[in-house]
């Protein structure tokens, strides 16, 4: 049962959530908080940039059919569903909640826990590698241009070039120095992963804090009711169903190896949270995010619980065939 228990950053980003509803930061004290956070996310990215070895960048980039394989589901699979959502009425959906879902459908594959789901399960780690981290550095550019594309389609503010201003200064041009410096502080960042984990996790819940305050000033929980959440909870297992099991059955469709398929599945299904909600910051700028993030704040956890199941049945069976394996030669 512990595996279907949520994490402890999920329930960090609950308490996030709560103390922002009961204590949002006001006035300048805003103003104050969001720059720190906006430093806090450079260093985020500069720090993703600086941990990426080049020699997995080379090894994974020269398997080219399992990339694109994952491209084709992260950002044109899921919006086509994030669109066919747009058929559910908006008295049971509300467009500030729908403008989330298709948000959510147009961001980048996560890096850590698809690489850690990859791991246990067996399959193509560095492949994976540089397939999620590819994900996230084309999604800098393709996210922007895909929100602007399909919510000027609902009718609702689209794509800016000061949102893409933003996001590579704050986003890619941390991330490049931190490539361009990686091979003289590359291994020290990676022997001190424990140091880096307040960083990475930190500068997330700041900007979630952040939103949530300007949120709920604004009666974010007085527009959404329970029975909307719970409308947002079950699309959102709708849409990760979905992908599943197209990732699952079209990689062994298109003849990969069952490494390659463990890869895709999990890299290919799931949706950042540390890139989303930047970029939602970065996208929506001055507009009220809270309703914007909340669907990929429920996938993110929904993902991690569902994905921890399918990686745990992926490992039983790989002990399975080689313990048949090893029966068979002995």
């Amino acid at each position: 049962m512990a595996r279907f228990l949520p994490d402890r950053f999920t329930v960090m980003l609950i308490c996030t959530v709560l103390l922002a509803t009961i204590l949002p930061v006001r006035g300048v004290w805003a103003d104050y908080f969001g720059t720190a956070t906006d430093i806090a996310i450079a260093l985020l990215f500069f720090l993703h940039g600086a941990r990426l070895s080049r020699d997995v960048v080379i090894a994974g980039v020269l398997h080219w059919r399992l990339h694109l394989t994952i491209l084709a589901t992260t950002f044109a699979i899921f919006p086509l569903l994030g669109l066919a959502v747009g058929f559910v009425p908006s008295d049971i959906l509300p467009p500030p909640l729908y403008m989330g879902i298709l948000f959510l459908c147009v961001l980048p594959s996560t890096v850590q826990s698809s690489i850690a789901f990859t791991s246990m399960a067996g399959g193509n780690v560095p492949a994976a590698v540089c397939a999620a981290s590819g994900s996230n550095l084309f999604g800098m550019f393709l996210t922007p241009l895909l929100a602007g594309l399909l919510l000027t389609t609902t009718g609702e503010a689209g794509f800016s070039m000061d949102a893409l201003e933003k996001i590579m200064i704050q986003l890619l041009a941390p991330f490049v120095i931190g490539q361009l410096l990686q091979p003289w502080i590359g291994n020290w960042i990676r022997a001190r992963k424990k140091l880096m984990a307040p960083i990475d996790r930190g500068s997330i819940l700041m900007v979630v804090y952040l939103a949530f305050s300007e949120a709920v000033i604004e009666g974010l929980w007085h527009t959404f009711s329970l029975r909307d959440i719970g409308v947002v909870i079950a699309i959102d297992i709708l849409l990760l169903a979905a992908v599943l099991l197209l990732t699952m059955f079209g990689s062994r469709a298109l003849g990969f190896s069952k490494e390659d398929e463990i890869a895709i599945t999990f890299c290919g299904s799931k949706k950042s949270l540390a890139s989303g909600v930047p970029m939602a910051n970065a996208i929506f700028a001055g507009q009220s995010i809270g309703a914007i993030v909340l669907p990929l704040m429920l996938f993110h956890q929904i993902q991690l619980m569902v994905c921890a199941v399918i990686a745990q049945k992926y490992a039983n069976r790989l002990k399975e065939r080689q313990a048949e394996g090893a029966t068979a030669a002995a």
